[in-house]
């Protein structure tokens, strides 16, 4: 049989799959609709557009719903809405479906989806929670992570409380008057930062904080000067303590009803009740935690973040972003001021000053000097010929500080490890010591030497070494709870306090005692400590990590800043190699220094941030076949796949850790600078593409992770 179709002309799927195109970029006007099983649609814009709750990266966009005549005042953008969806189309009506919970975006006059559009079902609150800044900060957020828009959504925007919503926020307050400089002054460009930020501008810092307490102070008049030009201000900080001690600041110096102080301690209902405060303009100042970094303040003038160094500034969730990266997003999409200062500096602040983008604000040298305690080392080489030192874990150095500093006030003792002896090892050999089911790490909790597991709890009271035969223990690690017991000993006539994860103390008083914490949970002494002892160096500094020596340090400058001015007689002992860069960096106290040579080192590397990672995790062949299907920018460089530890039933999964029992590998994308857009959106296709056709398991993705080994 012959055809008379000419060569060139489209057959078949093609033909139709031109006739489609050609219909739809005709773009023919289509008749509003006005009913719905008989019941009228909304007059005026009868189409909503929402985005549905379900945080799957292949549904990652809007669907149309018809607006019913009687939702029609209340189904406004930025509303809660439930909808209908997986419905099925029968009989020319779009029926069934499961209720989820939405939020609209905008109204429209029609859609551009030809079939017959499902109703909402219901408008859950008329309050608009979800407006257009924190939707555009939503989406670029999602876009930087390679993540979704409504898992994003789900962070920025907190559950709904309908008490909260029925009760009246506050009348706003006018801007108050500009803050005098105060402690800023110490700092040669720090007054003139204020002015330009109290003027309207938008300056860029990062700020190398001076040890002592005035940094709280500081923040609080950095918005002031962000609340005096009648613009909003947002400071994220890493904890509840700190946000209590910025609180107490801002308070002080403006008053009540200024701000708002967003944490998890304040409960779902108070803390929805301030965050609706944020929202209606009420409030235009917040202080905060983690999640604070999405507040929808109104005209946000100042974006401030302190210690960004600080693991709780990420984010455990998808699409797990930090908050420094947040509030970035935010100054320059807003045109606000940003902030980001700490004791200590990362590589991340380093190159934002190096590129231009921030400018430094420190303190001269001798400013420095006047509020820096004095830093003594102990090495390995002291260590070994003190008699002190091998008996007991407290070189005579370090001993002989503490005594001196009693005399005077509290003393700090720093410890890397909770808990009494939490890692253990053979005498004889060296292997560590294991749980004979698990396999978990065996500790001491007490003074008792019951031996337990530290994954399933499990007792041991008849341990011997698998490699030897050997059934005698040594101490890997000591613990700050048998740290606590031998200065008990040591120093009889002085109480031990102790601080960490199980109980964290705000602040301790001017008398004399041994404070005993673990890092990030020291106390606040009034009139600052008289000495602090940071033991067992080498347990920070030889973790497998990237950023191993930025950590050390910046958890050592965090207790060292505590400490009373040389000035004063405040003194620090470190008990590590003084020759190494960290240890070196605190002896000079010069954090921005060691973060510029760090820098360095990453550019000639190809670390990051100078480059752009991504971490693809899951089971082998899906990790391969992800890789492998998306199309990653021009000279992308794949490292690895390689195993991830497997997870053991009972141990404490972290985020990012495999399954209970699987095996997974992982493997790193790096791409150069300017194509990090470019990688998130390459890997996110490949990953919806793959879940749209259900193709193999699914995998893990994570932009820029924080903790490469």
């Amino acid at each position: 049989m012959s055809s008379d179709k000419g060569a060139g002309e489209p057959q078949g799927g093609e033909q139709l799959a031109l006739i489609r195109e050609t219909v739809r970029q005709a773009k023919v006007p289509r008749a509003k609709p006005r009913t719905w099983r008989g019941a009228a649609l909304a007059e005026e814009f009868p189409v909503a557009r929402v985005l549905v709750d379900k945080g799957l990266v292949h549904l990652d966009q809007y669907f149309d719903y018809a607006v019913p005549a009687a939702m029609d005042a209340e189904a406004r953008p930025g509303v809660r809405v439930r909808v209908r969806f997986g419905a099925r189309v029968a009989k020319g009506r779009r029926e069934g479906g499961e209720l989820h919970n939405g939020f609209i975006v905008e109204r429209l006059a029609e859609s551009e989806y030809r079939g017959p559009l499902a109703p909402l079902a219901q408008v859950l609150s008329p309050e608009p929670v979800l407006g257009p800044e924190l939707l555009k900060l939503c989406r670029a957020v999602a876009d930087r992570y390679a993540g979704t828009l409504a898992d994003v959504v789900q962070l920025a925007v907190p559950p709904r409380r309908a008490r909260a919503e029925a009760a009246a926020s506050p009348e706003p307050l006018p801007p108050p008057t500009a803050p005098e400089p105060g402690s800023w002054s110490r700092y040669a460009t720090g007054p003139a930062y204020l002015a330009a930020v109290a003027r309207g501008d938008s300056p860029r810092a990062v700020w190398t904080a001076l040890p002592g307490p005035q940094w709280p102070d500081e923040l609080a008049r950095a918005a002031a000067a962000a609340l005096s030009s009648g613009r909003g201000a947002l400071i994220v900080v890493p904890d509840g303590r700190c946000a209590a001690r910025v609180d107490a600041a801002l308070t002080a110096l403006l008053g009540e009803g200024r701000h708002v102080l967003l944490t998890a301690e304040t409960g779902p209902e108070e803390r929805y009740r301030r965050w609706l405060a944020v929202s209606r303009g009420s409030v235009r100042a917040v202080v905060g935690t983690r999640a604070a970094m999405f507040a929808p303040v109104r005209d946000l003038g100042l974006a401030a973040i302190w210690d960004d160094g600080d693991s709780s500034h990420s984010e455990q969730h998808a699409p797990q972003p930090h908050a420094r990266e947040v509030l970035l997003l935010r100054a320059a999409h807003e045109k606000a001021a940003f902030l980001l200062g700490g004791f200590g500096c990362t590589v991340e602040a380093a190159q934002l000053v190096d590129t231009g983008w921030a400018l430094p604000l420190t303190a001269a040298r001798e400013q420095v000097r006047a509020a820096a305690p004095l830093i003594r080392t102990v090495g390995d080489a002291e260590q070994a010929r003190d008699e002190a030192a091998r008996a007991a874990r407290l070189p005579s150095l370090a001993w002989q500080t503490a005594r001196e500093g009693l005399k005077h006030g509290p003393v700090l003792v720093q410890v890397p490890r909770r808990g009494y002896v939490p890692r253990l090892a053979c005498e004889r050999c060296r292997e560590p010591a294991r749980c004979a089911h698990c396999a978990g790490p065996l500790e001491a909790r007490g003074g008792d030497g019951g031996l337990h597991c530290g994954w399933c709890a499990r007792q041991a009271p008849d341990w011997h070494c698998a490699e030897c035969g050997g059934t005698r223990l040594r101490a890997m690690v000591v613990g700050a709870g048998r740290t606590a017991e031998e200065l008990g000993r040591a120093f009889p006539a002085v109480p031990v306090r102790t601080s960490g994860r199980d109980h964290v103390l705000d602040t301790v008083p001017d008398r004399p005692a041994l404070i005993v914490s673990t890092p990030g949970a020291e106390p606040v002494a009034e009139g600052g400590y008289a000495a602090a002892l940071l033991l067992d160096g080498w347990a920070m500094l030889g973790r497998p990590d990237l950023r191993a020596g930025e950590e050390a340090l910046r958890r050592w400058l965090g207790a060292a800043a505590l400490v009373r001015g040389q000035d004063a007689g405040g003194t620090v002992v470190v008990v590590a190699e003084p020759t190494l860069r960290p240890v070196q960096a605190l002896v000079r106290w010069d954090p921005a220094g060691h973060a510029v040579r760090e820098l360095a080192d990453r550019a000639e590397l190809g670390f990051p941030p100078v480059s752009r990672m991504a971490s693809v995790a899951g089971p082998p062949e899906a990790v391969v076949d992800l890789i492998a299907s998306a199309e990653l920018p021009a000279g992308a460089e794949v490292l690895g796949p390689v195993p991830l530890p497997v997870t053991l039933p009972g141990r404490p999964r972290r985020a990012g850790d495999p399954p209970p029992g699987e095996h997974w590998e992982r493997a790193l994308v790096r791409v150069r600078p300017g194509q990090g857009g470019e990688l998130a959106a390459a890997l996110k296709r490949g990953r919806a593409a793959r879940l749209a056709r259900r193709d193999g398991e699914p995998v893990r993705l994570r932009i820029d992770p924080p903790d490469i080994g």
